[in-house]
């Protein structure tokens, strides 16, 4: 197996584990919250809060760590993004997962200072979503779209 495919399977056990946590957090703990009293929601989310801040970190340098070095393949192209479909679609991409990136280091200082209450939380969460989706379709119309 290549070096690229080797990446490209970690990439995608990584990504898998990230958007899932997202689309969980998002589509169904969100929904659960209205049915469950406060304290044990509160303990649900101290628990999962728990698991996260072990397990992401780890998750994100093998998802950031491989979609670099995959990205390294494509550097020529990533030199003119606009001369080509692929590389618009692949430069887009690139973006919206250092925003996604930028929100984690900017819930994480939140959270250190004590500052990060429910609604920002919320409101992060739901951008990530609408990033993690963007990225979804980006992933793979970038071998489907062309102009």
């Amino acid at each position: 197996m290549s070096h690229y495919a080797l990446l490209h399977v970690l990439h995608l056990f990584a990504a898998i584990v990230f958007v899932g946590t997202v689309f969980f957090e998002v589509l169904i703990l969100e929904g659960v919250r209205r049915h469950v009293p406060r304290n044990a929601m509160h303990q649900i989310e101290v628990a999962i809060g728990a698991r996260a801040r072990r397990l992401m970190p780890w998750v994100l340098l093998a998802l950031y760590g491989s979609g670099l070095g995959m990205a390294w393949r494509y550097r020529a192209l990533l030199a003119h993004p606009l001369a080509s479909s692929f590389g618009t679609l692949l430069t887009i991409k690139i973006v919206l997962a250092l925003s996604v990136f930028a929100h984690f280091l900017f819930a994480m200082r939140l959270r250190s200072r004590g500052r990060l209450v429910s609604s920002t939380s919320k409101r992060l969460h739901l951008s990530v979503f609408a990033h993690m989706v963007g990225i979804v379709l980006l992933a793979k119309l970038m071998f489907h779209l062309g102009w």
